[in-house]
């Protein structure tokens, strides 16, 4: 490899560690209080997610059993948190 091939890939290297440096990811690692509100805004996103996914796959799994005629104690069961559930609702 000649001096001339080697000052050429270092240039690049050079280009691309610039490049590098201008990700909007990097700016936002540099500064402590943008990474504060961008985990607290992540933080928000992936909580009110996990209630919104635990509530609808919980009411229709809820709703299901309580379909479940069949089996007895189960229906019966469900029927009533369904009840319980409804009561709860704002009027």
């Amino acid at each position: 490899m000649s001096d001339e091939d080697l000052r050429q890939d270092l240039q690049l290297i050079g280009r691309e560690l610039e490049r590098f440096n201008r990700h909007r990811f990097l700016r936002i690692q540099n500064s402590f209080v943008r990474l504060m509100l961008f985990n607290l805004a992540r933080g928000m996103a992936f909580g009110l997610g996990t209630v919104l996914g635990a509530s609808v796959i919980l009411s229709i799994f809820v709703w299901s059993l309580s379909q479940v005629e069949f089996v007895p104690i189960i229906g019966d069961l469900a029927a009533q948190i369904l009840e319980q559930m409804k009561g709860q609702l704002p009027q």
